[in-house]
C-alpha cells in the first residue's frame, strides 16, 4: 500500500474540481536544486513541463510533495534537509527536517517527507519543488516514491 501507482488510482477515481489534477513523478537533476518532472502520472487541465506544473485556470489548489531521501554512509553530524514549494519561483511554503543525528546515526537511512499546501493559484501559476541536498534524493531504490501533486479543490477566490 500508499505506493505511487496505488495513490495514482485513488486519484484516477475522484473527480477534481472540473477534471484539474497533476500527479508526477519527480527526481533530482545533475547542478540544480529544482527537481524535474518525470513522463509518468496524471496531468489534467494543468500543463505539465518539467521542471514545473504550469495553472491554466485560478481556483483553490492543494499542493502536495512527497519525497524519499537516502542517506548511504550517515555522518556523525546532522544534515539539514530544506523543500521548498516554489510558485512563480518564489518560496510559497518550506518544511526544514534534520537527520541523521550522532544519537540516531545508523549505517545506512532512509527517510520520507511529506509536504502539503493549500492556496489560491492564478492562471500561468508555475508550481516548482527545490531541495537543498537533492544529492539525497532516493532516484534509485524508490523512485515511484517522489511526487509532485497538484489537485484544484474548487473554483472559489
Amino acid at each position: 500500500g500508499n505506493t505511487f501507482e496505488d495513490y495514482l488510482r485513488i486519484l484516477q477515481s475522484v473527480p477534481a474540481a472540473n477534471g484539474t489534477a497533476a500527479y508526477m513523478r519527480v527526481s533530482s537533476t545533475a547542478n540544480s536544486s529544482k527537481l524535474s518532472l518525470v513522463e509518468k502520472g496524471i496531468c489534467e487541465g494543468i500543463k505539465c513541463q518539467s521542471p514545473e506544473l504550469v495553472i491554466r485556470e485560478h481556483g483553490l489548489y492543494l499542493i502536495f510533495c512527497n519525497l524519499n531521501f537516502h542517506f548511504p554512509n550517515c555522518s556523525k553530524s546532522p544534515i539539514d534537509l530544506k523543500i521548498e514549494l516554489l510558485v512563480n519561483d518564489r518560496v510559497d511554503r518550506q518544511t526544514l527536517s534534520t537527520f541523521c543525528a550522532s544519537e540516531t546515526c545508523q549505517d545506512e537511512t532512509f527517510k520520507t517527507l511529506l509536504q502539503l499546501h493549500l492556496t489560491h493559484l492564478d492562471k500561468e501559476d508555475k508550481i516548482s519543488v527545490t531541495l537543498n541536498h537533492p544529492e539525497f534524493l532516493n532516484d534509485v531504490s524508490l523512485p515511484n516514491e517522489n511526487v509532485l501533486g497538484v489537485l484544484k479543490y474548487n473554483d472559489e477566490m
